[in-house]
């Protein structure tokens, strides 16, 4: 599997690089190669309920109460999370430990404290 992105006008996969740019051979559209590098970056950052930024270590709080799937288990809001870890991939971005086990959260349902 080819590690190039798709063309963003056609979204087609049929592209090569050509220098400092991606072009793509069926519509014929170039991008630059560094803004594609840079948009991945963009994606990384990961943000807490009001815009703020997390990163490893920081203490949040839950903002509503948050079912877990398979079990009967409710956390509750105003829960505290001392120290939390991002990861990558996934539909959720943050891995914490509270009182009731290991969860892996979306950050829109936290608030950086």
């Amino acid at each position: 599997m080819s590690t190039l992105p798709a063309c963003p006008q056609c979204t087609l996969e049929n592209t090569y690089p050509d220098g400092d740019n991606f072009v793509c051979a069926d519509c014929g559209f170039e991008w630059p190669a560094v803004a594609a590098a840079s948009d991945e970056e963009a994606d990384a950052v990961v943000r807490d309920a009001n815009g703020n930024i997390l990163n490893d270590g920081d203490a949040v709080v839950l903002i509503k109460d948050l079912k877990v799937k398979g079990s009967s288990i409710t956390l509750k809001q105003g829960s505290k999370v001392k120290s939390i870890r991002l990861v990558s991939g996934g539909d959720h971005e943050v891995d914490c430990k509270l009182d009731a086990g290991q969860f892996m959260l979306k950050a829109c349902f936290l608030k950086k404290v």
